[in-house]
């Protein structure tokens, strides 16, 4: 009787390693192609075609020509508002200040694709240096596939995985990491992509004093989500210095450490210049305090 529970309990066991065995070999498999390309962007990201067609010309279609048309609008509005202050004797913008912050809006709105590539070239190259001394350092290539790989090669050398032990905990963290970090860096993917549209949009906020945080909230975001990947190569520069064996219990816990920080690594950077934040009171209070501060 004591036999067969004790076999009973020992094929739950192999079971439950088996499916957890699975779904993390599954998921390591499938998302070691596509972490880097998810993180370590460059200016291919605006040459796509869609975003191009999104963007447009500034006389015949998409984001440039309703630009070009609400500067029109400004213009229009600043010309009445001009007419009227000599009636109410009210204080507004000089005309040469105005038609000077115009005529820039006008230039930057139709080079945005052109400023944007050296924006996101300037991080890119950045990123690359710092994997480039990495990899003349330490001979190993600095990317998110490669550490991923050197933990699962170097910590779990058994290729049976036990749930219920500390490696298997490790194991399991590790996995469930990975599929963190490629939701996360899939959200800025599309967050890069929102920011490069909106980007004609917050240079025309410039015009007018009331709306210009807009533009200043625009780059704190932009930046914080670009400055990521630079971050990012400075955790792995460090994470590909340390010896990860499986011997060592203190390798292991520093594994452990990696993925937590390259997991929180976006919270870091944000703590530290600022940025986009998922928590919406913070937005809803930025508001408060920029657009309807008297």
């Amino acid at each position: 009787m004591e036999s067969s529970e004790v076999n009973l309990t020992q094929v739950i066991i192999d079971t439950i390693n088996n499916l957890f065995n699975n779904l993390f070999s599954s998921i390591d498999n499938s998302l070691y192609t596509i972490l880097d390309d998810l993180l370590f962007l460059d200016t291919s990201i605006i040459h796509d075609g869609n975003i191009q067609k999104f963007i447009g010309n500034f006389n015949s279609s998409g984001i440039l020509l309703i630009c070009n048309s609400l500067l029109l609008g400004f213009l229009l509005y600043y010309s009445i508002s001009l007419v009227l202050s000599y009636y109410t004797f009210s204080n507004i913008q000089k005309p040469y200040q105005f038609v000077f912050k115009l005529f820039l809006c006008a230039v930057i709105i139709n080079s945005s694709v052109f400023l944007l590539e050296y924006f996101i070239d300037f991080f890119a190259i950045i990123t690359n240096l710092i994997r480039q001394v990495g990899e003349d350092i330490i001979n190993e290539s600095i990317c998110l596939s490669k550490f991923i790989e050197k933990i699962n090669s170097n910590v779990f050398i058994d290729s049976t995985l036990n749930i219920f032990s500390f490696d298997g905990l490790v194991k399991s963290f590790t996995s469930v990491g990975l599929l963190n970090l490629a939701i996360t860096y899939s959200i800025r993917y599309i967050l890069i992509k929102v920011f490069v549209l909106l980007f004609p949009f917050a240079v025309i906020s410039l015009l007018h004093q009331h709306t210009a945080w807009i533009f200043k909230s625009w780059i704190k975001m932009f930046f914080s989500l670009m400055f990521l990947q630079v971050f990012v190569s400075l955790i792995l520069l460090i994470s590909f210095s340390i010896e990860i064996n499986s011997s060592d219990m203190l390798s292991k816990i520093i594994s452990i450490g990696a993925i937590y920080t390259l997991i929180k690594a976006n919270a870091f950077a944000r703590d530290f210049i600022g940025g986009f934040s998922d928590n919406f009171s913070n937005i809803s209070s930025l508001l408060s305090r920029n657009y309807f501060k008297k």
